[in-house]
Order: C-alpha cells, then structure tokens, then sequence
C-alpha cells in the first residue's frame, strides 16, 4: 500500500504554528549570583534591554508567574531601554500590578535610561531606584513617522522640572493630538499616585518631554533611592515598607540570594522574527520567492520559501506599530515592478515601483524607538539592487529593438531561395527545405537564386537576385 508524504510547505507551516502558538515554555533560570541555598530566599531578575516589544512583554510576564510560581521574595527588574510600543509597555505594566510579588525597577548599570515606555514602567514598580549617572524621562507620545507631537509652551515650570528640557513648538494640539496627551498624562498620574511619587513631574515629562538624572529624581521624589549596583539595592531595600495589592509589605533583604531568568526560546525567537530588519528581509524573500515560482512552475522551493517567509513576515507586520500606508505603497510598488517584466514600458512602471517601494520602506514602521525603525541604508542597498535590475531590464528590452527579426514573414523577406523548376511567371522555389508558390516577373530556371520582394500568403513574390 503506497503512502503519500506530506507537502514540505505543509510541514513548514505546521512548525511555524508551533512555534508562533499562544504559551511555550517558561523562562529559564539562570545560575545563581551566589552560592545556591535551598534555605535561602531569591529575588527574581529581569532584564528589559533595548526596544520595548512583543517579545520583550512576553518575556516579562512570563518572568513575573515564573517568581509567583516559585515563590521568590521579590523580582528586580533591570532597565536600559529608550522605550518602545505602547501596547506593550501596557501589558507589561498590568503584569506588574497584578503581581503578588514586590517588583523593583531598577535602572542600571549606569549610563542606562528608562525613556519614554520606560518611564511608565519605573512608575509601576513597588519601589523605584536607579543607579548613578542613569536618566529617565521624555515620555511624550510621538506621531506616525517618529516626530514628536508639537507641544505648547508650559506657563510656568512644573514641580521637580528642574534640569528637564523640553521640546516645545507653540503649535496648536489637534483633537486627536490632545487625546493621546492626556490619555498619557491620565496613565502616567495614575500610576504615580498609586505609588506615591511625584505625580507633577511624571505630566511634565509627558507634556514637556522632561528627563532627570539620578540625582535630581530621587531629590523630587520621583524614584526612591540610588543604588551602585544590585548587592548595594538588595541592602537599601531591607526594612523598607511596600503595598502590594491591599497589603503592606515589609520587605526583608538581608540574606537574599538573587537569580536571574533567562528568556525562553520562544521569546529569543519572537525578538528575532519581529525586529523590523528581520521582518522586512522575509517579506522580501517571500515577495521574490513567489515570483520566481511564478516564472519556473514546479519549481516548488522558491514558492515553499516565499510562502513561509511572507507568512512570518505578516505575522511580524501583525504585532509591530506598522504603518499601513507604507505597507501598501510597498505593494504596489512591488506590483508596478513586477508588471514590468510582462508589459513593455521601458522602466515607466519599475521606476514607478520602485520609488512607491521606496517611501513605503522608509514610513513602514510608526514608533519612536529608532531600534524598532529600519535602517536607511538597508533601503539605500535594497533600492540599489532593484534598480541595476530594472535597468539591465531596460537594456535588454532596448537592445532587442535594434535585433533583425529572425522570425516570421518579416524574416523572409529579403532572403535567399532557389528556382525549383523553369517558369516564366509561376512556378515553385526552394527555401529552407520547403517548397513555396512563386511568383515572378521574369523568367526563371530551375536552380537560379532568387531574392524573396514580399510575402502574400503562401505565395512568395521573387526575382533573380
């Protein structure tokens, strides 16, 4: 009894749905910083590193049920990022009120920053501390495109504003501007109520994009303490009293042993496959690959790649701030170029596609993390290969213009026949092995060579050559 086997394309996409599938396995946890003691309690550590995304968020949250599970004394987690995605800086600041575990935010090492997202979080941690020359701040939301949204000149400066800088245009707010201000402003005030922090700066740093050095913060009372490092936290936060949830917690750091919690591959992998470069390169390749199945049916491979490429990529595109109108000038582009292979334009529609590709790379994505932003001269390097294709393209479309046609009745005319027999004005002449109808104007003998006048259906008008 023959078997048949599965279609690889069906295999690939049963991995992909694997691996892209809701949960996966938990973060890991690293070696221990000391000596492992079973007797002895941990302090959870979590590491927020660059661009706030999906994975980062994920990684979070399954860092935090992680702590809860194994009932550690507390959860540090380390800051150095310039912000990021606002649906997942959301997230992660719900998993952190919700948690039944003390969460420190913990800016470090120094020369670190909490901007932007990161500023809301250091908000909603428990307890906030930051190491020296560290800063925090300019947490205004920004516009599609990366520009920040023009912000009135403040009346008179805010609480704790001290060193702060701002951005202000004197432009009017439109509505929808003015929404997501306050929006922010509502959040941010509300998260430094509920901790108890300085509630006037976090709306300056939103409205004025106000940032602070360490120094400076701890003084207005928008973190609580400095630390050198997380030895130095773990001794700073003993005896301090925290509210988690509805209770109050002392919290007791004495002999506390900390450990850190890796992500998990399913993390590692959502960072890789949803970092925008990553993304862009798929829908390339998946673009390209159907193309070429398009132009070798059965090929089979490019069409395999391509469809799994384009499918991860638009997974990416589904959870990154993508702006869709670069989306679709990115389509239309790559339609407009590939309608250049199948119409004679000479370049008029490449070149149209590939300015539309173009602009539709550079708008693509809409946050004001420039790690979540493509690179220019990734764009730069794209558009310059597809035009020396578009242009070698043109060359070939040109430069068969100025071929003889080789085909055809317009080949035959002009070339060499043979008389087959004697006739005066119609007979048969030989061309290429075949015999054709003749007509001629004078008289001709079998095996003279004749020179083909013009082509009348199956009849060929001839004369001596």
């Amino acid at each position: 009894m023959r078997t048949r086997s599965i279609p690889i394309w069906v295999l690939g996409i049963a991995v992909l749905g694997v691996a892209l599938a809701p949960g996966g396995a938990a973060p890991v946890r690293a070696a221990a910083a000391q000596p492992p003691d079973s007797h002895r309690p941990i302090a959870a550590v979590l590491h927020i590193t660059g661009a706030i995304g999906p994975a980062t968020s994920h990684y979070v949250q399954r860092g935090l049920a992680t702590a809860e599970a194994d009932n550690d004394r507390l959860v540090i987690l380390e800051m150095d990022t310039p912000g990021g995605l606002d649906t997942a800086m959301r997230e992660i600041i719900q998993a952190i009120l919700a948690s039944p575990i003390p969460v420190v935010g913990y800016v470090f090492p120094p020369g670190a920053r909490a901007a932007s997202a990161g500023t809301y979080i250091l908000y909603a941690c428990e307890l906030a501390a930051m190491a020296p020359a560290t800063n925090l701040g300019a947490a205004t939301p920004v516009e599609i495109g990366g520009q920040s949204t023009p912000q009135p000149a403040p009346a008179s400066p805010q609480p704790g504003a001290a060193g702060s800088s701002s951005t202000s245009s004197g432009a009017a707010l439109t509505t929808m501007e003015r929404k997501e201000i306050n929006d922010a402003v509502a959040y941010i005030r509300g998260l430094a109520e509920l901790r108890g922090r300085n509630a006037a700066w976090a709306e300056q740093a939103v409205r004025g994009a106000a940032s602070l050095p360490a120094s400076a913060a701890l003084a207005d009372n928008v973190v609580n303490l400095i630390a050198r490092d997380v030895p130095d936290l773990l001794e700073r936060l003993n005896g301090r009293s925290v509210k988690v949830g509805t209770q109050t917690v002392v919290l007791d750091t004495h002999d506390v042993t900390t450990q850190q919690i890796e992500p998990d591959w399913r993390t590692r992998l959502l960072s890789v496959i949803t970092h925008p470069t990553v993304a862009y390169g798929l829908m390339l390749i998946g673009i390209y690959g159907l193309l070429l199945e398009g132009y070798n049916p059965g090929a089979m491979l490019p069409g395999v790649v391509g469809a799994i490429s384009l499918l991860i990529a638009l997974f990416a595109f589904q959870i990154l701030s993508v702006n869709y109108a670069g989306l679709a000038l990115i389509a239309v582009g790559a339609g407009m170029i590939i309608g250049e292979f199948f119409f004679p334009t000479y370049g008029s529609l490449g070149i149209g596609g590939l300015i539309a590709f173009v602009v539709g790379s550079i708008i693509l994505f809409d946050t004001d993390a420039h790690e979540l932003n493509l690179a220019i001269p990734l764009i730069a390097g794209v558009a310059t290969a597809g035009g020396l294709i578009l242009a070698g393209l043109v060359y070939l479309a040109t430069r068969s213009l100025r071929r003889p046609v080789v085909t055809g009745r317009e080949a035959m005319v002009g070339a060499r026949a043979e008389a087959f027999e004697d006739f005066a004005e119609r007979g048969r002449v030989r061309l290429g092995g075949e015999l054709w109808n003749a007509h001629t104007s004078a008289p001709l003998t079998a095996g003279q060579a004749v020179r083909i006048v013009r082509v009348e259906g199956l009849t060929l008008w001839v004369e001596p050559a």
